[in-house]
């Protein structure tokens, strides 16, 4: 569903005749089907004043869309353009920020213009790195400001691959959301389904990551370069649970 926004600003005067009366101003403003109200009022002369309302970045649960106002997305920057020394400082210092996990300073630096999808010299950006170890609010800020969910590391794999490695349950929900691909090969020739039963234990954090990605449409066919495919690993390694999920998928 796509949502819009129409802003409408109409302006009354109470009292009645020969009153000078105060001139009140409604804001309305319609989101979808929606619609909120904010007004104030001024006397004659004041200047009147409209405020608007915070936006938030999208927070995944269960694989929906959500507002959730303890993330707070950070205001667009109005500053004047960046040299381009200034710029990739700025944006070295973001992905420093993100591995560092500090979610202010993140808000921060890409409300100074920070790019997310900037790389360091090991290929990683902000969103690769907050994706690949589990760090969700920095991710969500990340995709707010426009991360590019098809953006590859130094290994030719997606975000969702070492997420899915490494078992982070909600990392996977968020970046299965935002539409990463699911069956993207890496340069290793695996897939997320692949890593999340080759590269852990099997345990129940793998058993949801693999049963996610079964949901998504991840394809259990798909062959690692010794020409095994996920069904046959995980028999192979003796995951007895992941195996059945395949099975009954």
């Amino acid at each position: 569903m796509k949502w819009f926004r129409t802003w409408r600003v109409r302006t009354w005067r109470l009292g009645g005749s020969g009153h000078p009366g105060r001139a009140v101003t409604v804001l309305l403003l319609a989101a979808g089907a929606a619609a909120s109200m904010t007004a104030c009022q001024a006397g004659p002369g004041e200047p009147q004043q409209v405020e608007s309302p915070p936006s938030t970045v999208p927070v995944t649960r269960g694989g929906q869309a959500t507002s959730d106002p303890a993330v707070t997305a950070p205001p667009a920057s109005t500053a004047a353009p960046l040299s381009a020394d200034a710029q990739a400082q700025l944006d070295q210092e973001l992905i420093a920020a993100a591995k560092a996990n500090n979610v202010a300073l993140v808000g921060e630096l890409i409300g100074r213009g920070g790019n997310v999808n900037a790389k360091d010299a090991i290929q990683d950006s902000a969103f690769l790195y907050a994706g690949a170890e589990g760090f969700n609010e920095v991710l969500q800020l990340t995709l707010a400001a426009g991360a590019d969910v098809a953006s590859t590391n130094r290994y030719g794999g997606t975000a969702l691959i070492p997420a899915s490695e490494h078992g982070h349950v909600e990392t996977v929900r968020i970046l299965l959301a935002a539409g990463v691909p699911v069956n993207h090969v890496n340069n290793l020739g695996w897939t997320a389904m692949q890593e999340a039963i080759l590269l852990n234990s099997g345990g129940p954090r793998q058993q949801d990551v693999v049963r996610q990605l079964l949901d998504a449409g991840g394809d259990p066919t798909i062959r690692d370069p010794q020409g095994r495919t996920a069904l046959e690993n995980a028999d192979r390694l003796g995951f007895a649970e992941i195996a059945a999920l395949i099975r009954r998928h």
